[in-house]
């Protein structure tokens, strides 16, 4: 009882610490997003930063997906772009998941890599042309310079933003997960590649000689991605329009804070940095009221309860016969499906199973007659089956998707079917596991109450993040210098070598006194013996 008091009075005065942080008055902010659905992560803290009273100027494509040209949020400036990335990234997608179905050859995975990797180096290109128009646009730059902005907010994803918060000298906040090459950490944190696992290669934190190579070798595409695919375009830049010259990788390095989208309930351990913010679950909230129709649906699955299933906004659908697999297992259990699919209709589609355009992911998931989420493993939803203690039956596509659902795999809270081992018996066989082993359920709402038990929201920290650069104009001591030091003084190769060289020397020293001495001794000997 005395330490449930003790409890109350500490919680009353961290909420009474947390309502008299120094407010910050509305800021002036320029945001360089990524569309797609990193849009969606940036939409949700403008609309927060928003609320808050902050003036927001959002630089946006002029063919894009996500990112709306007028916005009750957001003043836009819109940039003239010809290429457009959404029917290219369709195609891939489709080849992708084919190649995986019939489990093609090693060298078809290769070129479709190859492939990926070219046409990523020709948007990086395209995108860096893009700025430099916008750099040689001075009316466009003084109307930035005159706007007095106090931050620049980007997603380094594409380093567009990165480059032009450098050249206009501004405090600068990432919202990130994923750099130009990868996942942020390795740029700015120590990485060790004996127990963190590179994004791609499949690998836990606990790895056998074997998969530390094979570590290795992802990492090495990764450096290979940055310094021949991606940054060079990227540097040329810097080195044309930024005083004393620099290159891409240093300008992510120098970022004030990170908002990091992920925590440690979902990630590894592993080593970070002080700049770095973990707001993973930041989109996360209570769940709110089912529309009327979803909501009766939902009641009339009684107590067998419902399986929600989405494959994220790339994809609309799978393979007919895939597909068909799939509703077939579904025709045959108590409980009710929710599916988004917007292909082709199954011919095995079930009376218990609801085909839906859009659903409210958010809101089915934090559904108490929720029982299992089946999905492609993207990070919102990981991070949303988490906040509601939802456990995961997994089929990961493509990108990061197998490496998320790893993750929930090694905790317990998750199964992956990998697309090629999807049929009648693999689904059925996973979806009851995941369903009816109580474990998986125990395992998810466990993590479900550790990413919780926070002294605040992850959205809070976010904001208050931001606000914190605005209000002292950065956060530079927060930022490590060990970035600036050659990599053999990182490793203190040079301090090693001077050690080495000095023993050598005094080794060697020490010996010839010893020779010199004994021969000394010797002549000495010889001369009274004679």
């Amino acid at each position: 009882m005395a330490f449930n008091g003790i409890c109350g009075i500490f919680v009353v005065l961290s909420v009474g610490l947390i309502s008299f942080t120094p407010s910050c008055d509305g800021g002036n902010i320029l945001v360089f997003p990524v569309d797609g659905s990193h849009w969606i992560n940036m939409k949700i803290l403008l609309e927060e930063l928003h609320a808050k009273g902050h003036n927001l100027t959002v630089i946006r494509a002029s063919n894009s997906w996500y990112i709306a040209e007028k916005s009750p949020l957001y003043t836009s400036i819109t940039l003239k772009m010809d290429l457009g990335f959404e029917e290219f990234f369709d195609v891939f997608l489709q080849e992708h998941m084919r190649a995986q179905i019939e489990r093609a050859s090693a060298l078809t995975f290769f070129k479709l890599t190859k492939d990926f990797l070219s046409m990523i180096s020709t948007a990086h290109s395209l995108l860096c042309d893009t700025l430099t128009k916008m750099l040689d646009d001075e009316k466009m730059i003084k109307s930035l310079l005159d706007s007095k902005y106090d931050l620049v907010l980007t997603d380094p994803a594409v380093a567009s933003g990165a480059v032009l918060a450098k050249y206009l000298k501004l405090p600068m906040v990432l919202n990130v997960r994923w750099i130009t090459s990868g996942e942020g950490h390795f740029a700015l944190a120590p990485s060790p590649l004996s127990y963190i696992p590179v994004p791609g290669s499949g690998l836990t934190d606990k790895m056998n000689f074997i998969q530390r190579v094979k570590n290795i070798l992802f990492y090495s595409i990764i450096v290979f991605q940055q310094k021949f695919l991606v940054g060079p375009g990227y540097d040329a830049i810097c080195e044309k329009y930024i005083e004393g010259g620099c290159d891409v990788f240093s300008i992510l390095q120098e970022a004030d804070i990170w908002l990091f989208r992920s925590d440690f309930v979902f990630e590894f351990p592993r080593p970070t940095m002080p700049n770095v913010v973990y707001i993973g679950g930041f989109q996360c909230k209570p769940a709110q009221p089912l529309p009327a129709d979803l909501e009766d649906f939902v009641q009339r699955a009684g107590e067998h309860g419902v399986i929600v299933m989405t494959l994220g906004t790339l994809v609309n659908a799978l393979p007919k016969d895939v597909a068909d697999g799939i509703a077939s297992v579904f025709a045959k259990m108590p409980q009710k499906v929710i599916w988004r699919h917007k292909g082709e209709r199954p011919s095995t589609l079930g009376n218990n199973t609801l085909l839906v355009d859009w659903m409210p992911q958010k809101d089915l998931l934090g559904h108490p007659q929720t029982k299992v989420f089946v999905a492609h493993g993207g990070t919102n939803g990981v991070q949303e089956a988490i906040y509601h203690g939802v456990p995961v039956l997994g089929i990961p596509l493509f990108f990061d998707q197998y490496d998320n659902l790893l993750r929930l795999q090694e905790r317990g809270a998750g199964k992956i079917i990998e697309l090629g081992d999807v049929n009648r018996h693999s689904f059925e066989q996973g979806i009851n596991e995941v369903l009816h082993q109580d474990s998986y359920r125990q395992n998810m709402q466990r993590l479900s109450r550790l990413h919780r038990d926070q002294p605040m929201a992850p959205m809070d920290q976010a904001i208050f993040w931001v606000e914190y650069v605005m209000r002292h104009k950065g956060a530079p001591h927060l930022r490590t210098e060990a970035y600036k030091m050659p990599w053999y003084s990182y490793y203190c190769l040079d301090v090693l070598l001077l050690l080495l060289t000095v023993a050598t020397v005094l080794l060697f020293s020490t010996v010839a006194i010893f020779r010199f001495l004994c021969c000394r001794s010797r002549r000495k000997t010889k001369t009274k013996q004679h």
